[in-house]
């Protein structure tokens, strides 16, 4: 199969609560060609892989901030 032009596109996003009817909302997103090498399911195992850590890290980030 051909990959060439064929585009997987991740976006996710943590929403968290600050109290005091206060909220955080941190959205990820990505879009990125498949390999030549790869399936569609690789392609979007490994853009997903890398905006899930990216998210999780600035969550992580966000908290620590909010925590000072």
């Amino acid at each position: 199969m051909e990959n060439s032009g064929t585009k997987v596109n991740i976006s996710l996003g943590y929403t968290m609560n600050l109290g005091n009817f206060q909220s955080l909302r941190i959205d990820i997103g990505i879009e990125d060609q498949l390999r030549a090498d790869e399936t569609v399911q690789e392609g979007f195992d490994r853009v997903y892989g890398f905006v899930e850590q990216q998210l999780g890290s600035k969550v992580q980030e966000a908290k620590s901030e909010i925590n000072e």
